[in-house]
């Protein structure tokens, strides 16, 4: 997952720190030497990690934070808001022309992910801003990238204009704008020709376009898989077209974060999306402050209520919860409940976003195969069976019925009716807490029925439960 491997290495250097009474010179320089290898070893630029250090280093020392109340928590707040800076202090908003056609170039090095992008854009505009897209084939080297641009338009219902390979990008890309303009459509978005390296033929090109199309943005996609050379790429972009926003795919998969934590402070370029996954509705805005508390533990409740909001209806949310707090939960609930929580994304995604959820996951599996999993212990049951949780919890041979007929263990059946009554159980006691006691994290973890602990014999094995 995106950051992992930096997120554990700083949040260990700043155990040093954290609980500790009065903090001395030495606590910090130590604190600090852990924290400018972690930044090194995520392929941080050496100019970011070398300021970074000094802020932080710098404020750390003050007086007030060694002599004053609570200095671990000062400085994590200190680290938190230097995140924050590098990476842009605050989510930059794309410049949308209101009265006419809005027109977005995408560029950027073949196999960032720049097509799908294309289309993940479209999606996200449409529903946030209710635009009205048309995807542009500008890619005329490589015919697979249109058939691959139109089959994302035939899944999104978004119309791509293509004219084939035979006419210049520049002389379609004047074509797709006066078609825009003629049947309606309020946004175009530019899928342009990527190339294994920068070159100035391919520079030349986009600057045709760009003076063709006019764009109130040029996003540069680019691979956060690839660290520092992301931010090479950026740089030698922006110097040709005057890059207004750069979109980080392939974050999910990024342990390091080298070129999220690199590319605003050197190229001054906004990070303005961020992709989170291959499926075509997995692009977030890019929040610095969320991200920065993504890095140091703390969980993003903001972007889970994004997220939630976004994705699950308010009146099956609330149906939801009266049955659960009225003890009439069922297997048919059960099921729809993790269909809800499929739609936000992986579900140890989704954990990780609570406060302290992170932490405690640490080691732990959380396989959204197991949710496919119950799903078929759940189809393996009767209609009646479903609806009446306690004709399967209190007969052996229907559990083994239904392990057969889904082709799971008995005791993964068992595991399934243990969690259901677990959650009965704990929404009972929610039932009956006061409001103001309530928090986050036990309100999700009565939701989705995870995580429950189980220890293992000899060690404390953390495993989460479906």
């Amino acid at each position: 997952m995106a950051f992992d491997n930096l997120s554990d290495r700083l949040q260990m250097s700043l155990r040093r720190v954290t609980g500790k009474g009065r903090l001395t010179e030495n606590d910090i320089e130590e604190m600090m030497r852990e924290v400018r290898l972690s930044l090194l070893e995520a392929d941080v630029n050496f100019k970011v990690v070398k300021s970074f250090t000094k802020e932080v280093k710098e404020q750390a020392m003050g007086e007030r934070i060694l002599k004053g109340l609570n200095p671990g928590q000062q400085v994590v707040k200190i680290v938190h808001e230097q995140l924050k800076k590098i990476m842009g202090d605050k989510a930059e908003p794309l410049t949308l022309n209101l009265m006419g056609v809005t027109s977005i170039m995408m560029v950027g090095l073949q196999g960032a992910g720049k097509t799908t992008t294309a289309g993940k854009l479209a999606m996200h505009l449409r529903k946030s801003n209710n635009l009205k897209p048309l995807l542009v084939a500008l890619d005329i080297y490589r015919p697979a990238a249109i058939e691959q641009l139109k089959t994302i338009g035939e899944q999104l219902s978004i119309p791509v204009f293509e004219l084939g390979i035979l006419q210049k990008p520049q002389s379609i890309a004047k074509k797709a704008l006066e078609y825009a303009k003629e049947n309606g459509f309020n946004l175009i978005i530019a899928d342009t020709a990527g190339r294994l390296h920068i070159d100035e033929n391919m520079m030349n090109e986009l600057v045709d376009i760009k003076e063709v199309l006019s764009p109130q943005e040029i996003l540069l996609t680019l691979d956060a898989m690839t660290g520092q050379d992301a931010v090479n790429v950026a740089s030698n972009f922006n110097e040709t077209l005057n890059i207004t926003g750069a979109i980080l795919t392939k974050l999910d998969g990024d342990t390091r974060g080298g070129a999220a934590l690199s590319l605003r402070e050197i190229t001054n370029i906004p990070i303005k999306f961020m992709g989170m996954g291959e499926k075509l509705d997995q692009l977030e805005v890019f929040h610095p402050e969320r991200m920065a508390s993504r890095i140091l533990g703390m969980g993003d409740v903001l972007t889970l209520v994004d997220k939630v909001t976004e994705n699950l209806d308010e009146d099956d949310m609330m149906g939801m919860m009266e049955k659960m707090m009225s003890g009439k939960f069922n297997y048919n609930d059960f099921i729809k409940q993790l269909r809800m929580i499929k739609k936000m994304g992986s579900l140890g995604g989704v954990m990780k976003m609570i406060p302290g959820m992170g932490k405690a996951m640490k080691g732990a599996n959380v396989d959204d195969k197991q949710l496919v999993y119950v799903e078929a212990i759940i189809g393996s049951m009767t209609k009646k069976e479903r609806k009446n949780t306690k004709l399967i919890a209190q007969s052996s041979s229907r559990r083994r019925r239904v392990a057969s007929g889904s082709g799971r263990s008995v005791s993964e059946v068992n595991r399934l009716i243990q969690s259901l009554d677990q959650q009965k159980s704990m929404m009972k006691k929610m039932g009956s807490m006061d409001p103001s006691k309530m928090n986050s994290a036990s309100a999700m973890k009565a939701m989705s029925g995870t995580p429950t602990k189980k220890k293992g014999k000899g060690k404390n094995k953390k495993r989460f439960r479906y």
